[in-house]
């Protein structure tokens, strides 16, 4: 599976966050408290959802640790975060290169996400920036069904002299 690779401009966002770890996923009590108030948010650019995980710099992706903090997210894209509904936050994902995978599977299946970091990532010549992570799940997402499709979005950077 090879990624396109992109330069994306900044996005602004809407939605609810979490502070979560991997062995505490809260991702299914996330999505069930946003979706219900998704149509809350006004200037909405498309239908898209948009699943994003904000890494601290310190996390380390060739040595995960699943008991590491991050903050996940259930938002949409907006022309302009005002306004922002009760109990909602707004976030401006900022603008930088991305390998963006499209993938077809279970949302379930982590195995997309141990190519990306331990196959494709390390024969590349990119490294992981600290920005945020995220999916965009469009009209042919379905919710951990196999035949479900949505891009994954990992921030890059060139190696610097191959220096990791």
């Amino acid at each position: 599976m090879q990624p396109r690779i992109e330069n994306s401009p900044h996005r602004n966002l809407i939605g609810i966050q979490v502070d979560m770890t991997f062995a505490n996923n809260q991702t299914l009590g996330l999505w069930k408290r946003f979706l219900p108030r998704r149509n809350e948010i006004k200037n909405r650019i498309n239908e898209d959802l948009i699943s994003m995980q904000v890494y601290p710099e310190a996390f380390i992706f060739s040595n995960f640790d699943i008991n590491a903090p991050f903050e996940k997210w259930a938002a949409v894209q907006v022309s302009s975060v005002d306004p922002v509904p009760d109990e909602m936050d707004c976030f401006v994902l900022p603008a930088g290169l991305y390998a963006v995978f499209e993938y077809k599977g279970l949302s379930s299946d982590i195995s997309v996400f141990q190519y990306i970091f331990g196959t494709w990532l390390p024969a590349s010549d990119y490294v992981v920036d600290n920005r945020p992570h995220f999916e965009i799940l469009g009209a042919q997402y379905k919710n951990n069904e196999p035949d479900s499709e949505e891009e994954i979005w990992i921030p890059i950077k060139l190696k610097q002299n191959g220096v990791f």
